[in-house]
């Protein structure tokens, strides 16, 4: 099979024209350079960044995207070089001073963005209530302030609600709208639609939109190709601590920018799809809510199956009914011949029915554990004798996954924190390969990473797809083209459609995924 996976976002584009204005510059930077001891992260930067523009950033996996950001925002403080803010001398020795100068962060890691334990208006205020506020604080005025910086990007949440209830997504939009307080001169988001749905994308784009006619410059982190598509003025690609390219235009090379971030093109993806085997997990007449309609499902041995479908599709919610963490509305499921009804995710794990859960900062990642215990931590029993723990079977194991994940870290022992993005993300998906499963349930699991570490987990999982079956859950077309025997779509908390991965027609896709029943019955392709 041979597709050329930017046919999706092609087909999902939404026109935006920009103008060819010329456009002062903002931010610039020569020479710079930073390194940690011996590693040397940034080579030598040299970037402009224009006002009233969208600048894409990509790069993999230690190309020092993470890196040029901190500097940036003032986390880290460059070894050489210079950065000019509109013209004057711009160092900043903290991120409040970055704020101070008009440089603002939203960080993928959504949690540095937002307090939990706080409301909704007080995060959106606090940096307001924190120069100034004075002792008494009149929380009517402070809401109604809030709900201003809500409303520039279509939040409509209580005010007086607590973070830590909101779902991933509303968290995400509160940092943006308390970003928006400080009145950026430069905007750096990244990876900012990771959580969010179509429609809370939309509203982003049309807050950048704006931004960008107010003249703020945006730097925009991200690999999804309908984000840049849409958005991007033009994209900036690195890699190995350098810029390797800058493309510009009317129309965005993203192949160009893909080729020059990893060194080699990538525009086709072709897969060998086998035979499915066996059923192992048989899912009949589930209703995911009792209102939504019921469907049947086959997952047969060494078939790796994509769920595709917009946020709130009900693909979580599936997985959850696998898992154990939730029960259906109706129906049943037999796992290998057998009747399955997990209680609780500990019954799920026990029968061989592992899942790496989206948000891995909330859900996965132990933070102040180091990468073996991340890895080995709910199969504590497999490494024990007689009650005592053996530490060298669990390095063992996570070295072994660390190598086949191409984990890049000093050692297992470093602290699971050290790690970038994509490096914690293999490192969770990593947990559940590590043992053989029954069922592999990977909820969004390129969720946050780049084009090269996304093919490395989507080739890890295929080549160990034998012996189980493999349910990887994903809102983005192309990770499904490129990693799936077979592509379920998902609407309405039920499946609209059954794809085999070729030839597939995109067009009848895009109509299931916006609700359009394709399919119906008994869904047993092989």
């Amino acid at each position: 099979m041979s597709i050329v996976v930017d046919k999706w976002q092609e087909a999902s584009l939404v026109s935006f024209s920009r103008g060819n204005s010329v456009q002062s510059t903002a931010v610039e930077i020569k020479d710079l350079t930073k390194a940690f001891g011996t590693n040397k992260v940034l080579r030598g930067i040299d970037l402009e960044l224009h006002a009233g523009q969208v600048t894409a950033l990509m790069g993999a996996n230690g190309a020092g995207k993470s890196t040029l950001v901190k500097v940036l925002c003032g986390v880290h403080s460059a070894n050489g070089g210079q950065i000019k803010m509109f013209g004057a001398s711009y160092a900043p020795a903290s991120p409040s001073a970055a704020i101070e100068a008009g440089v603002v962060t939203v960080h993928q890691s959504i949690n540095d963005g937002v307090i939990p334990d706080l409301d909704v208006a007080s995060n959106l205020m606090l940096d307001r209530l924190a120069n100034g506020g004075g002792f008494f604080v009149n929380k009517r005025a402070i809401r109604v302030e809030a709900r201003k910086l809500a409303a520039l990007i279509g939040l409509e949440v209580d005010m007086r609600q607590m973070v830590s209830d909101l779902g991933l997504a509303d968290r995400q939009l509160v940092a943006i709208a308390r970003a928006m307080a400080h009145k950026p001169k430069l905007l750096i988001l990244d990876e900012p639609t990771s959580s969010l749905s179509a429609k809370e994308a939309v509203r982003l784009f049309e807050l950048l939109d704006r931004l960008r006619v107010q003249g703020v410059a945006i730097l925009y982190i991200s690999h999804r190709s309908s984000d840049i598509r849409r958005i991007a003025d033009r994209i900036v690609a690195m890699r190995d601590g350098r810029i390797s390219g800058v493309f510009e235009g009317v129309s965005l090379d993203y192949e160009g920018a893909v080729k020059a971030m990893l060194g080699h093109s990538m525009s086709e993806i072709s897969l060998d799809i086998p035979m499915p085997g066996a059923p192992v997990l048989r899912l009949g007449d589930i209703a995911l809510l009792p209102e939504s309609e019921p469907f049947s499902l086959d997952l047969h041995d060494g078939e790796v199956v994509a769920i595709t479908g917009l946020v709130g599709s009900g693909k979580s919610a599936l997985a959850e009914v696998i898992f154990g963490l939730a029960k259906p509305a109706a129906g049943h499921m037999e796992l290998r011949g057998a009747p399955y009804a997990p209680r609780h995710q500990a019954a799920a794990i026990a029968a061989g029915v592992f899942q790496a859960p989206k948000d891995r900062a909330s859900n996965a990642v132990i933070q102040g554990f180091d990468i073996t215990k991340n890895i080995t931590l709910p199969f504590s029993k497999r490494h024990s004798k007689m009650g005592l723990l053996s530490r060298q079977s669990e390095r063992t194991t996570a070295q072994r996954m660390v190598q086949e994940l191409g984990i890049v870290c000093q050692h297992v022992t470093d602290d699971i924190g050290s790690l970038s993005g994509g490096n914690q993300q293999k490192t969770m998906v990593g947990r559940w390969m590590a043992e053989d499963a029954n069922v592999l349930v990977l909820d969004e699991p390129f969720q946050g990473v780049d084009i090269k570490a996304r093919r490395d987990i989507g080739a890890k999982i295929r080549a160990t797809a034998k012996g189980r079956a493999t349910v990887v859950m994903v809102a983005e077309m192309d990770e499904a083209v490129e990693i799936a025997d077979r592509i379920i779509v998902m609407a309405d908390h039920t499946i609209k459609g059954d794809h085999r991965n070729e030839n597939i027609d995109l067009n009848m896709v895009l109509a299931q995924v916006a609700g359009s029943s394709e399919t119906s019955g008994h869904i047993n392709a092989g």
